[in-house]
C-alpha cells in the first residue's frame, strides 16, 4: 500500500488534481453561491428539448412507470425509440434520482449531468492517452495535455453543451478506445477488454445521439483493424475480438437501439435525400483552426495553436499511433465539410448508415479527439527527440508561422483603423492569435529545450490553458449570465395554466402550441401538443399537423384540438380567445374553439384509399368533411350504413400507454381516434384482439359493430420487450465478468 507521500508524488494524482481544479475553474460561474456572478447554460435545444424531455421521464419514472409513449408532442410519439430522449441511459437514471430525492425536477439537475460528463470526459481521455503512451518519457504530461484540448477545444465547449445527447455520446470514445487499445497490447488478446470496449460503444448508443456514435462505431472498428495488424495478430483473434465488441455493445443498448430501428424509417427524417442530408463545414471554416470566431459562433475545429504545434510534431515523427491518428483526423476533416467536397458523394453511397443523417459537420468529433490524441503523442515526439535536427526545423517553422500571423494582425489593425465598424471583431481574433502564437514560440522553444524541466511543462500547460479558456469560456452561444433558476419555470406559466384548468369532463384534447407553448414544453407542463422540436416526427402526422405551417384547421379536427396558441387573434375557423400573454416571442393570443372533435369519434362513412399521398389528396378537397367522413388505408369488413346514425365515445381512462374508451352505436361504424397510427398499439374490443385501421394517412381507427362495446388500447412493442430481455441479459453478465475480473485481481 502507497504512503500518503508517494500518493502526493504521484504524477497521475498531481495531473488529475489538476484537471479536477480546471474544470471547476471553467464551470465555476455555475456553481457559484454569488447570484451576482451565476450563469448558465443558455436556453434552446438544451430547455426545449432535453430539460422537457427529461422532465416527463422524471414524472413518469418517479410514480414507478417506464414512459414507452409520450402523448405531449408531436401528436403522440414513441418515447422509448426516441433516441435523445435517451430513457435507459443510467447516468441519467442517476440525475432523476438524485432529483427525485431533492423533492422536483430542476434546470440545474440536468445542468450538472452536463457539467460532471465534462469531466468525465476530459478524465477518461487522460487515461486512455497514459495508458498510450505508457512506456514513453513525459507521459503523464502528455496524457495531461490530450484531456485539457479535448474537455476545452472548441468541439465539446460549444454547441455538445446545448445539444447534450452529443455530448454523452461522445463521452465513452476514451473508454471504448482504452479497451481496444489494452485488448491489443499483446500478441495474446485479452478478451475481457473487447467487452470494456463493447460497453463505452453501448453507453454511447445508450446516450441518444446516434449519429456521434455511428462515427464512433466506424472509428473504433478501423481502430481495433489497425492494432490488430500493427501487433502483428492473427485473423482469428480479431475475429474472435470484433465479435465480443460487437455483441457486447448491442447488448448494452438494444433495450433502445431495436426500437429506434423500428421507428427511424416510419419517421419523416427517412424521406430526406441528398441535398438534405450533404449540408457540412464550408472550406472557410477550416480558417478556425486559428481564427477561432472568424467565420461562425461555434469554432468546433478549434484545439489551440499550442496543441497545433504539438500535432505537427507528432505528424513529422509520422510512426506507429500518430500516423494513424492523423489519418483519421484528416478523414473526419475532409467528411465534416459534406457535400462541398466530392468524397461526400462516395461515402454517401457505399457507407452504411450515412444516409440517416443530417450535418455532417457533426464528424468534428472524430477531428477533435484525433487531434487531441495527436497533441499528446506530440509531447511524446518532442520529449524524445533526441537529436537537435529534428527539433530545430519544427521551431524554425513555428517562427515563421508566428510571425506571418502578427503580419495579418498589423494588416487588420490598418484595415481597422480606416474602417472600424466592419473590422472591429477580425482584427481582435487576428491579435489574439498572433499573441498567443508569439507566447507559443516562447513556451515551446523552453519546453523542446529541456522537456523534462517541471517550469517549463507548467509554463506550456497554462499557455495551452490560457489560449482556450479565452476562446471558449463563458461562451456567448453556450452561455447565459443569469442563474438557472430563472431560465425555466418548472410550473405551467398563465397561458399554460389556462388549458390545465380545463377539467373538460376528463375527454382527452390538444392544443397547437406553436406560441405560447413553443418547443417540446407539452412534455414538461403535461399539456397534449401536436407540435414539437424532436427531430425524429412520424411522417404521416408531420405531413397533417405541417400542412399549413400556422393556420391548419384539418390538424386541429383530425388531432381533436381544442386550444390553439397563435400569434392572430383571430382564426379561420370559430373561435373565442380566452387569454393573452407574452410568450417570450411577442404577443401570443389563446383560442378555445367553438367546436372541437373529441378523442374518439364514430364515422358511418368510409372512403378507402391505397396510400398515405391518396388520402391527403382526397383531404385537400374543400368538398370532403372530415368530421362525416373517414378515409381509411384499406377496405373494413364491416357493412357501414348509408346514413349517420347517433353513436357515442367516450374515453373513460386515459394514459399514456393505456386507453378506455365506451362506446354505444345503433350500426355498425369506424371510430376514429385521434392517435397516431404507430408500430405496438394493440387494440382489444370486449377483450378479444381485434385490427387497428390507418385513417387520414397518419391516424388510428378501429372498425366498431353496433352495439355497446368497451376498446381497451395498450402500447407495448415487441421491440421494447426482446431488447429489453437482451439488455437484461448483457448486464448481468457484464456484472458477473466484473466481478469474477475484480475476484481474480485480489486473489
Amino acid at each position: 500500500m502507497p504512503s500518503r507521500a508517494q500518493l502526493l508524488r504521484s504524477p497521475d494524482l498531481r495531473a488529475i488534481l489538476v484537471l479536477a481544479l480546471l474544470w471547476l475553474l471553467f464551470f465555476w460561474r455555475l456553481f457559484t453561491p454569488i447570484a451576482a456572478d451565476q450563469a448558465s447554460l443558455a436556453q434552446g435545444d438544451f430547455s426545449g428539448q432535453f430539460v422537457a424531455f427529461a422532465g416527463y421521464q422524471y414524472q413518469r419514472m418517479s410514480a414507478g412507470e417506464i414512459p414507452l409513449w409520450n402523448p405531449y408532442n408531436n401528436g403522440g410519439l414513441p418515447f422509448i425509440a426516441d433516441t435523445q430522449a435517451a430513457v435507459f441511459y443510467w447516468p441519467r437514471w442517476i440525475t432523476l434520482a438524485l432529483s427525485s430525492l431533492a423533492g422536483q425536477w430542476s434546470y440545474n439537475a440536468l445542468q450538472l449531468e452536463m457539467v460532471f460528463h465534462a469531466l468525465a470526459y476530459s478524465l477518461l481521455m487522460y487515461v486512455f492517452v497514459r495508458r498510450l503512451t505508457l512506456t514513453r518519457s513525459q507521459s503523464p504530461l502528455a496524457a495531461l495535455v490530450s484531456a485539457i484540448v479535448i474537455a476545452y477545444g472548441g468541439y465539446v465547449t460549444g454547441y455538445p453543451l446545448l445539444q447534450l445527447a452529443i455530448l454523452e455520446a461522445a463521452v465513452w470514445f476514451p473508454l471504448a478506445a482504452l479497451g481496444i487499445l489494452e485488448a491489443t497490447r499483446r500478441r495474446h488478446l485479452a478478451m475481457q477488454w473487447p467487452a470494456v470496449a463493447g460497453f463505452g460503444l453501448g453507453m454511447s448508443w445508450l446516450a441518444g445521439h446516434p449519429q456521434t456514435s455511428w462515427f464512433m462505431t466506424f472509428l473504433l472498428v478501423t481502430y481495433l483493424a489497425w492494432r490488430v495488424y500493427h501487433q502483428r495478430i492473427g485473423a482469428r483473434s480479431f475475429t474472435l475480438a470484433l465479435v465480443v465488441f460487437a455483441l457486447v455493445s448491442f447488448g448494452v443498448c438494444a433495450v433502445t437501439l431495436l426500437p429506434g430501428i423500428e421507428y427511424l424509417p416510419q419517421t419523416a427524417r427517412n424521406g430526406l435525400g441528398f441535398d438534405a442530408k450533404g449540408n457540412g463545414f464550408l472550406f472557410k471554416d477550416i480558417m478556425q483552426f486559428i481564427y477561432p470566431g472568424a467565420v461562425s459562433l461555434w469554432s468546433p475545429l478549434y484545439v489551440g495553436l499550442p496543441a497545433l504545434f504539438l500535432v505537427g510534431a507528432a505528424a513529422v515523427r509520422g510512426q506507429g499511433e500518430s500516423r494513424f491518428w492523423l489519418i483519421v483526423g484528416l478523414v473526419g476533416l475532409i467528411h465534416s465539410l459534406g457535400a462541398n467536397s466530392s468524397l461526400y458523394d462516395l461515402t454517401y453511397n457505399l457507407v452504411p448508415g450515412l444516409r440517416f443523417f443530417r450535418g455532417q459537420e457533426r464528424a468534428a468529433f472524430v477531428v477533435a479527439n484525433s487531434l487531441a490524441i495527436l497533441a499528446g503523442l506530440g509531447i511524446v515526439a518532442l520529449a524524445n527527440w533526441q537529436n537537435q535536427i529534428h527539433k530545430q526545423p519544427a521551431l524554425t517553422w513555428w517562427r515563421r508561422f508566428a510571425l506571418g500571423l502578427v503580419l495579418i494582425a498589423l494588416v487588420s489593425f490598418v484595415l481597422w483603423m480606416g474602417d472600424r465598424d466592419t473590422w472591429r471583431d477580425l482584427v481582435d481574433i487576428a491579435v489574439r492569435s498572433s499573441f498567443v502564437a508569439l507566447a507559443s514560440l516562447l513556451a515551446l522553444t523552453s519546453f523542446v529545450s529541456q522537456p523534462g524541466r517541471a517550469r517549463f511543462q507548467v509554463a506550456l500547460v497554462a499557455l495551452i490553458v490560457f489560449d482556450l479558456f479565452t476562446v471558449t469560456q463563458d461562451h456567448p452561444g453556450a452561455f447565459d449570465p443569469r442563474p438557472h433558476s430563472e431560465q425555466l419555470a418548472m410550473e405551467a406559466p398563465p397561458l399554460v395554466q389556462a388549458v390545465l384548468s380545463d377539467g373538460n369532463g376528463q375527454q382527452p384534447f390538444r392544443v397547437d402550441g406553436f406560441r405560447g407553448l413553443r418547443d417540446n414544453f407539452g412534455s414538461l407542463y403535461g399539456v397534449m401538443d401536436i407540435r414539437g422540436i424532436s427531430p425524429l416526427f412520424l411522417s404521416g402526422p408531420q405531413r397533417i399537423i405541417y400542412r399549413d405551417y400556422l393556420d391548419n384547421p384539418l390538424a386541429w379536427e383530425l388531432f381533436a384540438v381544442k386550444y390553439v396558441y397563435s400569434p392572430h387573434d383571430r382564426l379561420t375557423v370559430p373561435s373565442r380567445v380566452i387569454a393573452t400573454g407574452d410568450d417570450g416571442d411577442g404577443e401570443a393570443h389563446l383560442h378555445q374553439l367553438s367546436d372541437p372533435r373529441r378523442f374518439a369519434h364514430l364515422i358511418y362513412r368510409a372512403a378507402v384509399v391505397d396510400s398515405d399521398e391518396f388520402a391527403q389528396a382526397l383531404m385537400d378537397d374543400p368538398r370532403f368533411d372530415e368530421r362525416e367522413n373517414i378515409v381509411l388505408g384499406r377496405p373494413v369488413d364491416l357493412d357501414l350504413p348509408d346514413q349517420p346514425a347517433d353513436g357515442i365515445a367516450r374515453v373513460s381512462a386515459f394514459a399514456p400507454e393505456a386507453i378506455v374508451i365506451e362506446i354505444d352505436t345503433p350500426a355498425n361504424a369506424i371510430l376514429s381516434i385521434a392517435l397516431p397510427d404507430y408500430t405496438g398499439w394493440q387494440a382489444y374490443l370486449n377483450g378479444a384482439e381485434t385490427d387497428i385501421i390507418r385513417a387520414y394517412g397518419g391516424l388510428t381507427a378501429v372498425a366498431i359493430p353496433a352495439g355497446q362495446h368497451t376498446l381497451r388500447l395498450h402500447f407495448a412493442p415487441r421491440s421494447y420487450t426482446v431488447g429489453a430481455m437482451i439488455s437484461m441479459a448483457t448486464w448481468i453478465a457484464l456484472g458477473l465478468l466484473a466481478g469474477l475480473t475484480i475476484w481474480r485481481k485480489l486473489r
